[in-house]
C-alpha cells in the first residue's frame, strides 16, 4: 500500500503544479522560463506516476 500513498502524493503535487501553471498563464506578462521548468516539472513527475502505476500490475 506504500505505493498507492506515493502515487497519490505525486499526483497531489502535479495537481498542484498545474494550478501555477494555470496562474502563471494568467499574468500579463508571463515567465517564460519559469512555465517551462514547471511543465518539465509537471512532466517528470507524470512519468514517475505512470511509472508506479505499471509496478502495481
Amino acid at each position: 500500500m506504500a505505493l498507492d500513498a506515493r502515487i497519490r502524493e505525486l499526483g497531489s503535487r502535479h495537481q498542484t503544479l498545474d494550478q501555477a501553471i494555470q496562474d502563471e498563464m494568467r499574468r500579463p506578462s508571463a515567465d517564460a522560463l519559469r512555465l517551462r521548468q514547471l511543465k518539465r516539472q509537471k512532466l517528470k513527475l507524470k512519468e514517475e506516476i505512470e511509472t508506479l502505476r505499471g509496478q502495481l500490475h
